[in-house]
């Protein structure tokens, strides 16, 4: 669960030299495309987020960079695929708060590691979440009628998420805690699908990143009610974040690179700065804006120290809850 303190810390540190020279960096060039594994399906904020950065990738090395959707199982299947991949620096994943942090509690046996088998290459960006609810429930007009109706109805308001276990789940468990009130969890097999279930009336409400709530909501699909972050965005700036509600939760998904373990340290350096480089790129800039995410670059030593805190905070909510994923 990201908090400004660690968000402002690492966004500090990121602004000193990656300790591999640019000189070594610039030692390994690509030979062929470049391939994102998306542990997700097409349409959801992963995919978003990863074409987006595809497009800054392919100006700053100067060969494709191609997405491969290998969506499964709370991301674990591309994940997998993506740990099996020859460390050459030719296939990289987009690991997310959920593969990267979460599973490793959720899960009674996670198919791969997230520390022994990867490289971290950089945080790519965060995103914060919203709560949404359809359209068709009426009465609720803001989080105080919701929180009433779902005390009222007790374990009959029914919510989305992308699986059980995921950060979509869990953060609307948070909530629900905070709030004390029970409901029905309606897991899907990714965010797309879900947010579709709440714009066709057939469940109520679901924990997603602003960008594809604000999108729904635009349409007149779906009402957002809250934003779990620090502060209002300009995206949605008439919307309350939940700390100013009384619920003191800002979380949302955070995306990094990765590529296979063993691959070579100034493959790493060069994919680092080509990360840096692309998040300068205005056509992936304009994406992340779409999607209320800012550019967040990092070393490799930065995000390895962010995803274990990570994991420490969202395992302590996996526990508190009792969340298993067989």
């Amino acid at each position: 669960m990201s908090n400004t303190t660690r968000r402002g810390a690492m966004l500090g540190a990121a602004a000193s030299v990656f300790a591999i020279g640019a000189a070594r960096a610039q030692a390994w060039t690509p030979d062929r495309a470049i391939r994102i594994i998306v542990p997700y399906a097409a349409g959801g904020i992963t995919d978003v987020i990863s074409r987006g950065m595809a497009l800054g990738l392919q100006q700053a090395l100067g060969v494709g960079v191609v997405i491969e959707n290998r969506p499964g199982a709370n991301g674990t299947v591309g994940t997998l695929a993506a740990a099996r991949a020859a460390p050459d620096g030719t296939t990289i994943t987009m690991g997310i708060t959920d593969t990267f942090a979460i599973n490793r509690s959720t899960f009674r046996t996670l198919p791969y590691s997230d520390e022994n088998d990867f490289a971290p290459i950089s945080m790519v960006t965060r995103v914060p979440f919203a709560l949404m609810v359809g359209m068709h429930r009426r009465e609720i007009t803001d989080f105080a009628s919701f929180v009433r109706e779902a005390r009222r109805e007790s374990g009959a308001l029914t919510h989305a998420s992308w699986g059980v276990g995921s950060s979509s789940h869990l953060a609307f468990e948070f909530v629900a805690r905070a709030q004390n009130f029970q409901k029905l969890h309606v897991p899907f097999a990714a965010q797309a699908p879900g947010m579709q279930a709440v714009a066709a009336a057939q469940v109520d409400s679901m924990m997603l990143p602003i960008g594809g709530a604000e999108s729904l909501a635009r349409d007149a699909r779906a009402r957002v009610i809250a934003l779990a972050h620090p502060s209002r965005i300009e995206l949605t700036p008439n919307i309350p974040t939940l700390t100013e509600l009384g619920v003191p939760l800002a979380t949302g998904l955070w995306l990094a690179l990765y590529a296979p373990a063993r691959t070579p340290a100034n493959v790493i350096a060069r994919l680092n700065e080509a990360v840096r480089q692309g998040l300068t790129h205005e056509p992936t800039l304009a994406v992340f804006r779409q999607q209320a995410g800012a550019p967040e670059p990092s070393t490799p030593a930065q995000l390895a120290e962010f995803a274990r805190a990570e994991r420490v905070q969202w395992a302590q909510l996996v526990r508190e809850k009792g969340i298993v994923v067989e």
